[in-house]
């Protein structure tokens, strides 16, 4: 290589970070902005869930078209659109007065977004075979942080200068990330003489090649199971007997611990992965993601669920990693920012159905009881990965017979 893959590695992984900071800035106070700048009175959860939900909508329908156009022209060029095309939709936030403009504002977001996977595509891509598991795991770490860091920006900003200002600094800080995918990023193995594909054409491809599609479900399912506990923690720790004063914070902190348990996590497991197989760390992760959840039905004491919480996303730190790495050994070179791209509807349909399922649920029976739910859904996950090891390499070009018999061995 003509280029240093960890350089090119702390590029990206700042830019992933920037961006997910960017995102997550306008969290804690979404529903308060919506009352106070845009003048909604009545129905604010459902402004507040619309907002919410459709940009991921959004995102999951278009980012197989991204995908495809990253395969062609090169994963680089979508840092930049995306990078720039979300640093000016904040920037135009802050002058929005109208929540149905702001509705179709947060739709671009969704329908220009892209960042992350792309940026995933190309160390997938441009990394070293042996390396590769490692350089996941890094990249895991990236969204995680922000996401961290992103809400406590988010209310110390608004604080201190408003929630409109908070837009405009989510502008900065994406525009941070564009302006280091366009001057440090480098990619060099793309073949540009290829001829773009459709996004039908994917969708059968990807269909064909069985392993990748058995890590989109897992992909989906792990997501689902992340998001099915948004909206019923805070609601949870009040049950624990935390004031409603300190049930925001107390909340935030066990929701962030997950996070610092994935930073620490995720780097090793994915040099792990690179030694024993990542079919067996996706096995381990779900498993302690499974056992993890059972847990918390006999947790009655914060103390001791944040803690809890905090141990479950050590070994949920597995998850990501694993199955990026594995979607990188089950499709060819010139397939990957399509099934990455693939990966992200996934992953965004299940952050939409997520916290309406947990809502639904929540309402319907004991929280206490979400989290056995929760646990054996995981464990059928990680036996189903246990038996049908979905991580052998097929390409998406290949017959859907080709990749029967592949299953088969």
């Amino acid at each position: 290589m003509n280029f240093s893959w960890k350089r090119n590695l702390i590029v990206l992984w700042l830019g992933v970070f920037f961006c997910s900071t960017a995102y997550t800035i306008s969290i804690p106070f979404l529903p308060i902005f919506l009352h106070t700048s845009m003048g909604i009175n009545e129905n604010l959860e459902i402004w507040a869930g619309i907002s919410f939900g459709i940009t991921f909508l959004a995102s999951a329908l278009i980012s197989p078209y991204w995908g495809s156009l990253a395969d062609k022209y090169g994963r680089k060029p979508m840092l930049i659109r995306s990078g720039y095309s979300l640093a000016i939709l904040y920037f135009l936030t802050y002058f929005i007065t109208d929540p149905y403009v702001f509705i179709v504002l947060r739709i671009f977001q969704g329908l220009l977004a892209g960042f992350v996977p792309a940026s995933i595509a190309l160390v997938g891509t441009n990394t070293p075979e042996k390396d590769v598991g490692y350089a996941l795991g890094v990249m895991a770490t990236a969204g995680a942080t922000g996401n961290i860091i992103g809400p406590l920006v988010g209310g110390v900003v608004s604080h201190l200068w408003g929630n409109r200002e908070a837009f405009l600094f989510s502008g900065c800080v994406v525009l941070v990330a564009a302006l280091i995918a366009t001057f440090f990023v480098k990619e060099t193995k793309l073949n540009k003489s290829g001829v773009r594909s459709r996004v039908s054409e994917d969708l059968r491809a990807a269909w064909a090649n069985r392993p990748l599609m058995a890590l989109l479900g897992v992909s989906m399912m792990v997501t689902c199971s992340v998001m099915l506990l948004e909206p019923l923690l805070t609601v949870y720790v009040l049950q624990l007997g935390v004031s409603e004063h300190e049930a925001s914070l107390s909340a935030g902190i066990i929701f962030a611990s997950v996070g610092i348990a994935t930073v620490i996590a995720s780097p090793r497991w994915g040099r792990l992965g690179s030694n024993i197989g990542f079919t067996k760390i996706l096995f381990i992760g779900l498993i302690g993601g499974a056992v993890g959840n059972l847990l918390q039905y006999f947790f009655t004491n914060l103390y001791g669920f944040g803690i809890l919480r905090f141990v479950y996303g050590l070994f949920f730190a597995a998850v990501y990693p694993s199955i990026n790495a594995m979607i990188v050994k089950v499709t060819e070179p010139e397939f990957r920012g399509r099934a990455f791209s693939l990966n992200q509807s996934s992953n965004q349909l299940a952050t939409m159905l997520g916290p309406v399922i947990g809502g639904v649920m929540g309402g319907l029976i004991p929280i206490r009881v979400v989290f056995i739910l929760n646990g054996l859904a995981l464990l059928v996950t990680a036996l189903v990965i246990y038996y049908k090891k979905p991580g052998r390499k097929s390409s998406p070009s290949q017959q859907p017979a080709a990749d029967a018999q592949v299953l088969a061995k």
